[in-house]
This record gives structure tokens, C-alpha cells and sequence, in this order.
């Protein structure tokens, strides 16, 4: 498990990934990272947990991620299930002069970064319409010039907005009678995202859902595919990048802030976990009032 901050996007805002097959090279992370990520399946079935609930994903599903919230992509991969998937990642801000002259759009992109969970996965795209503007948006980014890239990748994503906008959302509705697995794990991480700046111990989580120690972290680890402690380390760690960016407390009170009491342990699992010591996070990464909190 690592929580990805995308630091590249300091310097390449926009990021496209066509139509990439990933299933021999997919691993499951847990992202709390900078920017805005657009996910396309186009061949593929799993689950999305975003903002710890949980989502079938399938071929033809389009998700999105606001920045900085924590979620999580899992894939049922084999010879006979394969998974293709397209993947866009951009800072919001860097639209902005694109979408003066078109407010509908800027609108459609507001409401993404404020959306539920239950919004941000989108089913209702025509496959054919979404395979044919992929096309002809790759083949214009692979003709143009270096001069031309940026606009180019933001008429792409001006695209696509367009497309949602004009397809209407019909959205992943959260199921009434979720099955129990899953909504013992929802319950688990609820808890979490309360209790995560708290000693940890999984005997008051086993209390919380009347079942065994052993029961509970092997239906979480089933149910999310991950233990319950990595998802606790992702909401912690996460939480101190959001800290390390809008506070100004200093690190050793932003680790007491999280749960992770002990200075050098908290600087070592974050920079394990984000690729950059606390301080070198603080001072690289641009403040944004993009950067919403889930």
C-alpha cells in the first residue's frame, strides 16, 4: 500500500494515459494524492472504494477522484478477464483559462469536486462515442508540437466534460441491502475515519461489530484487500498531507495531529508512503484552493 501525491504533476499539470492493458502490471494502492484523477475501464471488472464505500466496477465505467481523497481501485485480473483502462490525471486550476469562455463546463467541473461518492462513478457513457473521442484526441496529441501539448490535453479533458454534460449522469447508487461483508467493512472504516488520530486496537473495532479479532481483519482484508492497519496508515498519512499543505503547524504537531505520536517514526512512514520526508512535502508541493477535503 502507498499513498501516490503525483509530484510530477508540478511540473506536467495534465497527465493522459490512453488505453493502456495493465493486466499483468496493476497493483492495488491506496491514492490520496495531488491533483484530479479520471479513471475510464474499458475492459475490466473489480471494486472502487471511495470514501469507504464500496463500488462494482465493470467495462464502460467511468470514475473520477477529487483531490486528495482517499480511494481505492481493485482488479479481478486473469488470461480470460483482462484489464484495459484509460487514466487522466490533472491540477483543476490549470483549466481555468481554458473555461472562461465556456461556464456550462466549468459548472460540470465544479460539481465533480464537490460530488458523494455515490456521484462519481458513471455508467451511462456510450462506449463507441467514448472509444472514438479517445482516438481522435491521441492521434491530435501525438501530432502536435511541443508548444501545442498543454492545449492539446485540455481540449481533451474540455471534451470529455462536454460528453458528460451532454450524456447526463446516471450514476452508481449505493445499494440498499449491501451484502454483510461489505457493510461490516464500511462500518470498520467509518470508524477509522473518526477514531485514525487515536491509539489503535482491533479489539475495540471487533467490540464495534460484535465479532472475533481474527473475523474481523480477515473479512476486512476479503471485503477491501487490504488489512485494516494499511487503511488506517492511508487516512493518517493523508490527513498530514492535507496538514502539511493548508496548516502551519509545524511536522512534529501534525504528527501528534494524525495518531503518529512518535516524531521519527510519523517522518519515517510518511516519506515511505509519499516518497518525500514531511519538510520536502511542505516545500513542494503548491498550495491550491483545489485541494477539497472528502
Amino acid at each position: 500500500m502507498r499513498i501516490s501525491n503525483y509530484m510530477e504533476l508540478n511540473h506536467r499539470q495534465i497527465r493522459l494515459i490512453f488505453n493502456t492493458n495493465r493486466t499483468e502490471t496493476f497493483k492495488e494502492v491506496y491514492h490520496a494524492h495531488q491533483g484530479m484523477e479520471w479513471l475510464y475501464v474499458h475492459e475490466g471488472k473489480g471494486r472502487a472504494i471511495i470514501d469507504r464505500h464500496i463500488f462494482e466496477l465493470d467495462s464502460g465505467t467511468f470514475l473520477y477522484f477529487k483531490p486528495f481523497q482517499l480511494h481505492h481501485v481493485q482488479m479481478f485480473t486473469s488470461a480470460d478477464q483482462p484489464y484495459i483502462r484509460s487514466l487522466f490525471i490533472f491540477e483543476p486550476h490549470v483549466l481555468e483559462h481554458y473555461l472562461i469562455p465556456f461556464p456550462a463546463l466549468n459548472e460540470v467541473l465544479q460539481r465533480m469536486l464537490l460530488d458523494r461518492p455515490e456521484n462519481q462513478i458513471i455508467r451511462s457513457l456510450d462506449r463507441r462515442e467514448m472509444d472514438k473521442l479517445f482516438n481522435v484526441h491521441r492521434n491530435l496529441l501525438n501530432d502536435a508540437r511541443p508548444s501545442e501539448v498543454l492545449e492539446q490535453q485540455a481540449l481533451f479533458i474540455l471534451s470529455l466534460l462536454s460528453l458528460l454534460k451532454a450524456t447526463g449522469k446516471s450514476t452508481a447508487k449505493l445499494n440498499a441491502r449491501p451484502a454483510a461483508s461489505a457493510a461490516t467493512a464500511e462500518q470498520i472504516m467509518g470508524w477509522v475515519d473518526k477514531h485514525y488520530m487515536e491509539p489503535f486496537q482491533l479489539e475495540t473495532v471487533s467490540d464495534l461489530v460484535h465479532l472475533s479479532p481474527a473475523h474481523v481483519s480477515s473479512l476486512f482484508r476479503k471485503t477491501v484487500g487490504t488489512s485494516i492497519t494499511e487503511y488506517l496508515t492511508a487516512r493518517r498519512i493523508r490527513e498530514a498531507s492535507l496538514l502539511l499543505k493548508k496548516s502551519s503547524l509545524t511536522v512534529q504537531e501534525i504528527g501528534e495531529a494524525v495518531g503518529l505520536t512518535n516524531f521519527s517514526y510519523f517522518c519515517q512512514l510518511f516519506k515511505k508512503h509519499a516518497g518525500l520526508s514531511p519538510h520536502q512535502y511542505r516545500i513542494n508541493t503548491p498550495q491550491s484552493g483545489d485541494l477539497l477535503r472528502s
